[in-house]
């Protein structure tokens, strides 16, 4: 089904790796224009976008800064001409039980994976306004159905989107501006491909389909929520794609074992 996206510009926070490059690959295989915000070199993904066809642009950015988020904006739109698609995807966490937890952790969770995203949007709304529309794609995390020991700043931060999500999808509306939420479950990353067999198992154990998502399967329901074409009556609106995760409890960890992750 064709998404209609082809000819379009979009700008992806943190889209270097894991599940932001594998929706920057799904839309640059839609005819899509990329632009990518992150804090590391992309020159292997700007290369792979490069080869569909269309346009890549990598902008330096630690999104937990708001001059870099703003400027990371400004770069897009004046590479690209425009912005008719955003992507909000970087995050981090810390795992800090709240009796350790300690300010610069806590600010450099928040400012990355909420903070950022009021930034980023408050600048992109601005410009989409003026241009009549656009479609904003905020990818949230599980972590706002279960509580997870030692993950509070995490799990603040991505409840926090979801709030958000809401509020702007609202505000946004009159100006035909689609916000919306999709939250991942575990998909097969760098980051999970560096765990443990026992840990993977253990993970695998918590999901009701038994197996990690294939960040393909991600993409896709990225790109359906981006579309215009396929979604125009959708805003405000949560997609959880994790294999059945959100139905069940995460589970217990010691103090010890908890600081042993940050190792």
């Amino acid at each position: 089904m064709d998404s209609g996206l082809s000819g379009k510009n979009a700008l992806i926070s943190g889209g270097g790796t894991g599940i932001g490059r594998a929706i920057a690959m799904a839309l640059a295989n839609e005819g899509v224009n990329v632009a990518i915000g992150s804090n590391r070199a992309e020159d292997e993904v700007l290369s792979e976008i490069e080869a569909r066809g269309v346009q890549a642009l990598h902008v330096p950015a630690d999104v937990s800064v708001e001059s870099d988020v703003i400027n990371m904006v400004d770069a897009a739109i004046m590479h690209l001409g425009s912005i008719d698609l955003y992507v909000n995807n970087a995050a981090i966490t810390m795992h800090q039980p709240i009796t350790r937890i300690s300010s610069v952790a806590w600010l450099k969770t928040i400012n990355t994976n909420l903070s950022a995203c009021v930034w980023a949007c408050r600048e992109i709304c601005r410009h989409m306004i003026l241009r009549s529309g656009g479609s904003i794609l905020i990818i949230g995390s599980t972590a706002q159905f279960n509580q997870a020991y030692g993950e509070a700043s995490y799990h603040i931060s991505k409840t926090g989107l979801r709030v958000f999500k809401n509020t702007l999808a609202i505000e946004m509306a009159p100006h035909d501006i689609r916000v919306n939420l999709l939250v991942p479950g575990h998909f097969v990353t760098p980051l999970t491909e560096g765990i443990s067999s026992m840990q993977a198992e253990i993970v695998r154990g918590q999901i009701p389909l038994r197996r990690f998502g294939r960040t393909r399967e991600l993409a896709a329901t990225a790109l359906l929520l981006l579309s215009d074409r396929l979604s125009p009556y959708t805003t405000g609106a949560e997609f959880v794609v994790d294999g059945g995760l959100h139905l069940r409890p995460l589970p217990m960890v010691s103090d010890e074992e908890l600081l042993a992750m940050n190792l």
